[in-house]
């Protein structure tokens, strides 16, 4: 016999509800975030734009073109990665919040989950503890792999953030000495 109670039910369709308009909050946070981000970026290369052909009309010599080229070539690459790093930040942190509202639905879940399990199993018939051993065992050992589960999707994502920094460090650097031996021979 199931102990239902629809009072419960309504109170956990609203805290789903309250939590998927947080989360939708969030997510327009996070897509407003990147809009103005994308805005002062544009506005700046437009700006930009303007002024480095500016610098190339009053070039005078071949030499003069080639040096305002490069001039040009370090600050839009430190612009572009610094974007990028803006970018990536506020992918990380919506990321990060929607992370952190599934991890809390999911132990509200295994939680009234484990009490449904334990409430039915106290009132399962006389002579059925062997049954009931197993139910437990079983239950415990989904809980492990889910738990599991878990901690190898985390380091998973962990990992591949400190990949993505290290190839970011890694073209920076890459790009950087590329900018320097090209000046070196202008």
């Amino acid at each position: 016999m199931t102990n239902f109670n629809a009072d419960q039910f309504v109170d956990a369709q609203k805290a789903n509800l309250q939590a998927a308009a947080g989360l939708t909050q969030s997510a327009f946070a996070g897509f407003e975030r990147m809009v103005e981000l994308n805005m002062a970026a544009g506005k700046a290369a437009v700006s930009e734009s303007f002024t480095n052909v500016q610098g190339l009309l009053t070039a005078k010599t071949p030499q003069d073109m080639l040096a305002a080229q490069a001039a040009m070539v370090q600050p839009a690459f430190e612009k572009s990665v610094s974007y990028g790093r803006h970018l990536y930040e506020i992918a990380s942190s919506a990321g990060a919040e929607f992370t952190q509202a599934v991890e809390e639905k999911m132990a509200e879940s295994q939680t009234a989950v484990k009490n449904l399990v334990e409430t039915n199993l106290k009132n399962a018939p006389a002579g059925s503890d062997a049954a009931v051993a197993a139910i437990k065992t079983a239950f415990e050992a989904s809980q492990t792999v889910a738990d599991t589960l878990k901690k190898v999707a985390k380091q998973a994502a962990d990992t591949v953030e400190a990949n993505f920094k290290a190839a970011s460090a890694q073209a920076e650097t890459a790009v950087k000495s590329t900018i320097a031996k090209a000046k070196v021979k202008a």
